[in-house]
């Protein structure tokens, strides 16, 4: 039984000028597209792996690359799947290794031609394994805000995947906001112990919802269907999902990998690529991350709210208020 899913999407060979590099003149067209594969572990709808996947699809879109991507590929296929694609002359090869990281970095080990970006809350290796992460804490901040301010029973909640660093800044940066607007505020916390399991954390959201929460921070994929069948708030998470719920979804923190993807594609392309720590792409400073619309509660938030809001972001982007990186395991009060 084929355990993983591979797709191919087809270059837009019309897209003829590629960006140069911060610096230097524009190059012009390539005499062959760029060949860049995604390697991911869960379903490209799981938010992680679909904000990395919607980058490299607007990559092949603007800048022409040829991009192929395996889905739902198990640790046990992860080093295979790698090698075939290093043997067919991908030049950049990404995806989220979390789960195979150690895999992934023996692998590369091997390619040292071929340049390799993954996720990773560990640093990059020489001389071809480049890194990146979701560094969204800062909207996730504000979110948080937005939760200390619309509660009405002064308990908040979060359904995350896994307690690991790079969820565990979220959450607290989340708590954090609310708290900082809020001091009355109680925060609960449920880890599912998956990074993809929609009935799970559905079932955890609901769990919540009934120990008193109203308004919830949808980490993972499922939970916004529980706070709308439930009639609660939710905040969602990487991407912009109030079409799940556009009575329920506030806003949320939107990872956008383009501007990571871009950065990486250039050095690829001007053969200078080396292994880095990519994360610094995703800060809201470098536009890899932001906070999403309001949609239907753009006429549902007080005023004060949204300029609340509005005022710390700018506070943000300026460097005049930093938030707090807390990556310790978050408790429920």
């Amino acid at each position: 039984m084929k355990r993983f899913v591979t797709r191919t999407v087809a270059p837009i060979l019309a897209a003829a000028v590629f960006f140069g590099l911060a610096g230097a003149a524009p190059t012009t067209a390539r005499a062959e597209a760029m060949k860049v594969a995604g390697i991911f572990e869960t379903p490209i709808e799981e938010p992680w792996v679909k904000q990395i996947h919607q980058a490299l699809l607007k990559a092949q879109d603007e800048i022409g690359i040829e991009y192929t991507y395996s889905e739902s590929v198990k640790a046990a296929d992860f080093a295979r799947v790698m090698r075939e694609y290093a043997e067919q002359d991908y030049q950049l090869i990404m995806g989220d290794a979390f789960g195979a990281e150690r895999i992934a970095r023996r692998v590369a080990r091997d390619y040292p031609e071929t340049a390799f970006v993954f996720g990773s809350g560990i640093g990059p290796a020489d001389p071809n394994f480049g890194v990146f992460d979701n560094w969204i804490h800062e909207p996730a901040y504000l979110s948080g805000m937005i939760a200390g301010r619309m509660t009405e029973s002064n308990t908040i909640g979060v359904v995350g995947g896994i307690s690991i660093p790079e969820i565990n800044r979220l959450s607290n940066a989340f708590c954090a906001g609310a708290k900082e607007v809020n001091p009355d505020v109680k925060c609960k916390f449920s880890f599912i112990g998956s990074f993809f399991d929609p009935p799970k954390a559905k079932e955890a959201a609901i769990a919540q919802i009934e120990a008193g929460v109203d308004v919830i921070y949808a980490e993972r994929f499922g939970v916004v269907e529980a706070a709308a069948e439930k009639g609660i708030l939710a905040i969602s998470n990487m991407s912009d999902q109030s079409s799940l719920g556009p009575d329920t979804v506030i806003t949320g923190p939107v990872w956008d990998m383009w501007p990571t993807v871009k950065h990486v594609i250039a050095l690829v392309e001007a053969g200078v690529f080396t292994a880095q720590d990519f994360g610094g792409f995703s800060y809201m400073g470098k536009g890899g991350s932001y906070l999403a619309p309001y949609h239907e509660f753009e006429a549902k938030l007080p005023d004060d709210v949204k300029q609340m809001v509005a005022e710390r972001q700018q506070e943000i982007l300026d460097g005049t208020f930093r938030v707090e990186v807390d990556e310790s395991a978050p408790r429920s009060d």
